[in-house]
């Protein structure tokens, strides 16, 4: 008995299951296997070569990032070496370090933008620096209990003045000189308040806010200059570009297709096109405004350099012409609207004026194009005979339309269609599907005349009214019969029908919107040589 109980309680058994995926490998191989992902996700894990690939493109794709790097790099370090070399740092002291904070916070992408933030900088440190040392003396001369009562009291006022003053609407360019009064009026108040010499400490740091912005200055300016200047000359032109490539992409488009290849509706609401890269780059210009203003306000701090030799240069004329080169863009994204609309007209009707609106279209993105070629060689060029062919392109599609108005504003008989079914291309160019029901409602309109009896008797009253007030609550305002059976889970939803007349002014719509856009170009010539004029472009006649 006792063997049989020892041996029952000496054979203990452990079962241990692996995974069936992983049930042949070895342990050593378990242990050493990566995760599929960098964050432990599902997704593969981003090869060193690929990532090293993408940098390189970035860089690649505009070398001053690379510049710029470079130039922080190199004032960091000679800033540095006040502290690593032992004679500067005897001379200095601890204070130094101010020097290091101030060329990381002022060193900027542009000159403009580090002038600017220099002057912030500058002149924030030495108002705080004065108020300290006023506060600082009125302090000692309170006696010791009511010193750090009066300190404690600036600090709150200052901070509470500063932090109201940045937010006034004029002072806004302002606002980082007066974050640099609050954090160097504390500091200095606060660190000379406990090491005994306040108006020492004070100038101290002054001196070494001054070394690091004279570094990071000398160091931006002589090393590789980026210009803020250079940088919104090339950007206004980029845009001119953009927009005349977006209007001739999106108006050959239209006028070429046969709505064969109509495009999802929720590829439409994502704007979504890959076949359209112009327009993307004409999105990108509805959407320079805060750069091009940037830029402007940066540039008005540079002194007279390159090609920009004149002093007190027009950069604010540029923010204008880029306005309104906005306004034109707002057109061109209309047309897109019509491009990628759910009625679309036929491609019968299209081919009617494309003549006309391709050569109307051309003219203005030629016209486009030399402005921007004048913007960039900094030419100004009298635009007088390209904007003529503009117009009288635009008369001879706004006489085109005139002269086949008819078919714009052909309707279909809506109390019982015609029993001849429609053009093959007018069905494919309807990006709506046609429902039968406006057949259906005139056949039982007829019969239910012809045998005497109303319609209304098919259905009882209270299901009549329930129908009829869904009909008034629906948008677009549907038929009663569109609602039919729509508890069924398995129907499809009812689409709104397309009359024929309808998509046939969605063209309408479209001329209307080219011609609108040759409108607008004429503020945008104006716009031109006005900054021409101010900014005192070569002068040139172009035929």
């Amino acid at each position: 008995m006792n063997g049989k109980k020892g041996s029952s309680n000496s054979s203990i058994s452990i079962n241990i299951f692996l995974p069936a995926a992983n049930a042949g490998a070895p342990p050593a191989l378990e242990a050493t296997k990566k995760p599929e992902s960098i964050g432990g996700g599902e997704g593969p894990v981003i090869p060193m070569s690929k990532w090293m690939k993408e940098v390189w493109e970035f860089a690649k794709e505009d070398t001053d990032r690379v510049t710029f790097s470079l130039k922080v790099g190199l004032a960091c370090l000679l800033v540095s070496l006040l502290i690593l070399i032992r004679a500067p740092y005897q001379v200095f002291g601890g204070s130094i370090i101010w020097s290091i904070l101030t060329v990381a916070i002022m060193f900027e992408y542009t000159v403009g933008a580090t002038f600017n933030r220099g002057f912030n900088r500058a002149l924030g440190s030495l108002l705080a620096g004065i108020f300290a040392v006023v506060v600082i003396q009125v302090a000692m001369s309170s006696g010791h209990i009511a010193e750090p009562y009066v300190i404690g009291l600036s600090i709150f006022l200052i901070g509470s003045i500063t932090s109201f003053m940045k937010l006034w609407p004029s002072l806004v360019p302002y606002e980082y000189g007066f974050r640099v009064i609050l954090f160097t009026y504390c500091l200095i108040i606060v660190s000379g308040y406990r090491m005994g010499n306040p108006i020492r400490t004070a100038m101290d740091r002054l001196y070494s806010i001054a070394i690091g912005a004279i570094v990071a200055v000398l160091v931006n300016v002589l090393i590789f200059p980026i210009w803020a200047g250079e940088q919104l000359h090339k950007e206004l032109v980029k845009h001119f570009n953009s927009v005349a490539d977006s209007l001739e992409e999106c108006v050959k488009k239209y006028v070429s297709d046969d709505g064969s290849e109509y495009p999802e509706f929720a590829k439409t609401v994502m704007d979504d096109f890959q076949d359209e890269p112009a327009y993307k780059k004409c999105r990108a210009t509805l959407n320079s405004s805060a750069k091009i203003d940037s830029l402007a306000n940066s540039a008005k701090w540079e002194p007279p350099h390159g090609r920009f030799m004149q002093m007190f240069y027009p950069w604010t004329e540029y923010v204008k012409v880029g306005a309104v080169l906005r306004h034109c863009a707002y057109e061109v994204m209309a047309l897109h609207g019509c491009l990628h609309s759910e009625i679309q007209a036929p491609y019968n009707l299209r081919c009617t004026f494309r003549a006309e609106i391709l050569d109307a279209t051309d003219q203005a993105a030629e016209l486009l194009r030399s402005l921007a070629k004048g913007i960039n060689n900094m030419k100004h060029n009298l635009q007088s005979g390209l904007l003529k062919r503009v117009h009288s392109s635009t008369e001879r599609l706004q006489r085109s339309i005139d002269m086949h108005s008819y078919l714009l504003t052909s309707t279909m008989n809506v109390d019982c269609p015609p029993s001849k079914p429609p053009p093959s291309k007018l069905s494919n160019a309807l990006s709506f599907n046609a429902v039968g029901a406006e057949t259906e409602s005139c056949k039982k309109t007829a019969d239910g005349i012809n045998n005497g009896a109303p319609l209304q008797a098919e259905y009882s009253y209270h299901e009549t009214m329930k129908k009829q007030q869904r009909r008034l609550h629906s948008w677009p305002s549907r038929e009663v019969d569109d609602f039919d059976d729509d508890m069924n889970a398995g129907e499809v939803i009812p689409r709104m029908r397309a009359l024929e007349s309808t998509a046939a002014l969605s063209l309408a719509t479209f001329t209307s919107l080219l011609i609108e856009f040759v409108a607008r170009l004429d503020h945008l010539v104006e716009a031109v040589d006005g900054l021409a004029k101010l900014a005192k472009f070569k002068q040139e006649i172009a035929c």
